[in-house]
C-alpha cells in the first residue's frame, strides 16, 4: 500500500489527527473516533506498516505515536501543484 493509499482514508487521517495532539492507547483512540478495537487496530498496523506511527508498551497498554511530520498541499491552476511530503519527526520529542 502506498502512502497515498494510506492517507486516502477518513478513519485513518482521523487517527492521525488524534495521534498529532498526543500518543494514546489503542481502547482511549478507538473510543475518540468511534470505532472498536479491531478496526482502530487494523487501521493503526496499516499506519505502522506506511511508517506513519510507531508503538510502545507501558504497562499492558500498546501506545501508539505519530513518527513522521506529514505535509499535503493541493494548488489549483494555475500552479497546478501537488505535494506529498512525509519526513522524520525532530528527535527532541518528549521522553516516556
Amino acid at each position: 500500500m502506498t502512502l497515498i493509499d494510506a492517507l486516502g482514508n477518513g478513519t485513518r487521517l482521523a487517527i492521525l489527527r488524534e495521534l498529532s495532539r498526543e500518543p494514546m492507547y489503542v481502547s482511549e483512540l478507538a473510543e475518540k473516533i468511534g470505532m472498536d478495537g479491531k478496526t482502530a487496530v487494523h487501521h493503526l498496523s496499516t499506519l505502522e506498516e506506511n511508517g506513519l506511527v510507531d508503538h510502545y508498551r507501558r504497562g499492558n497498554r500498546k501506545y501508539y505515536e505519530l513518527t513522521r511530520r506529514i505535509e499535503l498541499r493541493i494548488a489549483p491552476t494555475p500552479e497546478r501543484t501537488f505535494v506529498l511530503q512525509a519526513d522524520p519527526l525532530d528527535d527532541d520529542q518528549d521522553e516516556r
